[in-house]
């Protein structure tokens, strides 16, 4: 395909903190002007109400996503501050709008004609009705009052948790003697204070520390700080349940789950806990199973390093045994594993199969051309070319290493969405990915692991959605669909990561490029996929199950109690006397996902059935590819998930593959 030059420029990342403020207040003092002439309307329309605040939205979306998101990524704290102080007032002003009876009457007037419209445009009238009727408009004003103080108390307790877990900078000193075991690629990198080696809780620190720390008590120390990190967080998440909780009465809601569940897939907290704790049943046989084996594995370990032994099977265990488990019965080694992974030339060919099997082209911005935050960022143009002639789709965002103020762990986030604008005109969306893997030493390029080549796909997955949807207005755009169904793309991308072509095809040995991870070693990886899956699933029901516990609570429970106690409940894994307070970090049930993490294994489901259902067997047929990109990722939220899962599917979609994945009886 011959490449053109964007017909959209790439969003301009020069923001002082003094501009960020500036650009806050002139986004919500247009956005407050606009809808006070639209709430004065006396004879409301689609065309004079709905249609006038959806193209307002349209850009409001992106210019608020920019605005916030420097905060997450700036490598000037003045900056980070800026925006987070942005993002507090964006909030609040979101607040107060969809707290305006005034706007409510024009909107839900619109709603009771039933005006003829297209699909998308309906399904929007009835989003922005409920959306009202969700905010307690139909209540007495002193209620809405209320509920107004609340909302905004919770908004900020949000922004306070994750502005408080962004800037975290704790570490801990370790001996050499405390390290022994941990590479020597990783010790490295730590810097040195008072002659000891300095390892913060950022992921190339602290995994490599958790996973081959042959001292039990530097792997407990690891952990037990690492989950107490941000301990000022911990009344954070106990106030902002409490509020949800009375947000929840005053809506006339049983509970803040059922109220957050009533506009997801699931639709009720009865069905989310009934699937996990069936899921739970099915899992605890394989759990108990797995722990036993470790716990063998444990005893010959401490004999051989001369520890004393210990018949518990601890939280700081897990990954250490996990490790030593695939590299002694599977001969797995990360490490080695790792070498055939260099980031740049992997990224490049992952890059090359959604290339194949979404027709798709990245064409990598360098030099003087880029518009970038940070000189660690990558930025592509991303074009499609299934049809006949070269069609722009957006901007894509690598920031893929860790430095001090940046989001510790890995994620999307939409710049900016895709729309139509009032001309008719296409507006193309910008989506960023932000991870944290290791930097390339002197002697070293940045090397994956496995388990990064995985996460990388999983959130390059997410980007890709953004990238190929097409809708209508920017509310409904990517991966603005239901939370519980949000995953199911990117984690049925993970499956690429586990197919012996697509490994092959991904790798190339750091020192000899010409050189492919040989076939015995692919089958070892194929191979150890689930070991341990019991376990590793039984830990994100301890996380799902927390979540639910909580938002179906009043608000009174003991959150430090639940935490714990559910710990060792769910999971199998003990944590000896230690009092732990990980829900501080826990960004999702601060960060959008209350009464949603279950959905991470809920969509997993989906997930499964498409891959099972399409791609095994045959995972680069572009045929599919474009059938599911076409039907799953296009309609971003425009239409009901279900429905387009049926369409691709040509029936009901069900758990069949996903029991059987997991190797556990239906």
């Amino acid at each position: 395909m011959t490449i053109k030059t964007p017909p959209q420029a790439p969003p301009t990342w020069t923001h002082t903190p003094e501009q960020i403020k500036t650009e806050t207040t002139a986004v919500i003092d247009t956005a407050k002007k606009l809808h006070d002439q639209v709430a004065a309307i006396e004879t409301p329309t689609f065309e004079s109400v709905i249609k006038v605040l959806a193209e307002a939205d349209n850009v409001r979306y992106g210019q608020i996503n920019q605005l916030s998101f420097y905060h997450h990524v700036s490598g000037d704290k003045q900056v980070r501050d800026s925006s987070t102080k942005a993002e507090e007032l964006f909030r609040d002003f979101d607040i107060e709008a969809g707290m305006r009876e005034d706007l409510y009457k024009v909107v839900n007037a619109v709603f009771e004609q039933h005006p003829e419209a297209d699909p998308e445009s309906k399904r929007l009238l009835e989003k922005m009705n409920l959306d009202f009727t969700r905010n307690g408009l139909a209540l007495p004003k002193e209620k809405r009052d209320e509920l107004k103080v609340l909302q905004k108390k919770v908004s900020n307790l949000e922004v306070a948790y994750n502005k408080n877990l962004g800037e975290e900078t704790g570490y801990i000193l370790f001996t050499g003697e405390e390290l022994a075991g941990v590479p020597e690629d990783t010790i490295s990198q730590f810097n040195i204070v008072d002659g000891k080696y300095k390892m913060t809780y950022k992921y190339p620190d602290i995994f490599p520390v958790m996973k081959y720390a042959q001292n039990p008590d530097t792997r407990r120390r690891a952990f037990v700080g690492d989950q107490n990190k941000v301990i000022e967080n911990c009344d954070l998440l106990i106030q902002a349940v409490k509020l949800r909780a009375d947000i929840a009465a005053i809506l006339g809601y049983k509970t803040h789950a059922a109220y957050v569940l009533e506009e997801r897939m699931a639709k009720s907290p009865e069905s989310v806990i009934t699937f996990l704790n069936d899921l739970r049943e099915k899992l605890a046989g394989a759990g108990k199973t797995e722990i036993a084996k470790l716990l063998k594995l444990k005893a010959k370990d401490l004999e051989a390093l001369g520890l004393p032994p210990d018949d518990s099977f601890n939280v700081w265990d897990y990954r250490y045994y996990d490790r030593l488990l695939l590299e002694t019965e599977y001969e797995v080694d990360a490490q080695k594993i790792a070498e055939y992974f260099p980031m740049q030339s992997t990224v490049e060919k992952m890059l090359g199969i959604f290339e194949t099997l979404f027709s798709l082209k990245f064409v990598e911005v360098t030099g003087d051309e880029r518009s970038v935050w940070h000189e660690d960022c990558k930025q592509f143009a991303v074009w499609k070319d299934d049809s006949g002639e070269d069609e722009f789709v957006g901007w894509l965002y690598f920031d893929l290493h860790p430095r001090e103020g940046k989001y510790g762990h890995a994620a999307n986030f939409n710049l900016s969405p895709g729309y139509t604008d009032n001309d008719g005109k296409r507006v193309y969306p910008v989506t960023a990915l932000v991870c944290n893997f290791s930097k390339p030493s002197a002697n070293k390029p940045s090397l994956l692991k496995h388990d990064e080549v995985v996460t990388f796909f999983h959130e390059l997955g997410h980007g890709i959605h953004d990238l190929v949807s097409v809708t209508k207005f920017g509310r409904f755009h990517g991966t603005s669909v239901a939370r519980d169904f949000v995953e199911a793309p990117s984690q049925m991308l993970e499956y690429w990561c586990w197919q012996k072509n697509e490994l092959k095809n991904l790798s190339s040995h750091y020192l000899e490029p010409s050189k492919t991870i040989d076939d015995d070693l692919i089958e070892k990886i194929v191979k150890s996929k689930h070991v341990n899956g019991g376990l590793f699933n039984l830990r994100q029901l301890h996380f799902a199950m927390f979540d639910m516990t909580l938002h179906t609570s009043d608000g009174s429970i003991d959150v430090t109690k639940a935490w714990n106690e559910m710990r060792e409940d769910i999971s199998l894994m003990q944590q000896g006397n230690e009092t732990t307070y990980g829900y501080a970090s826990f960004g999702h049930l601060m960060g959008g996902y209350d009464s949603g993490y279950y959905g991470y294994l809920w969509s997993q489901v989906f997930a499964t059935d498409i891959f099972y259902t399409k791609f095994l067997g045959a995972p680069m047929n572009t045929t599919a590819g474009l059938q599911y990109r076409d039907t799953i990722l296009r309609p971003g939220g425009a239409k009901e998930e279900i429905d387009n899962l049926k369409e691709l599917l040509g029936r009901e979609p069900n758990n069949v593959a996903f029991l059987r994945e997991l190797g556990v009886e239906n």
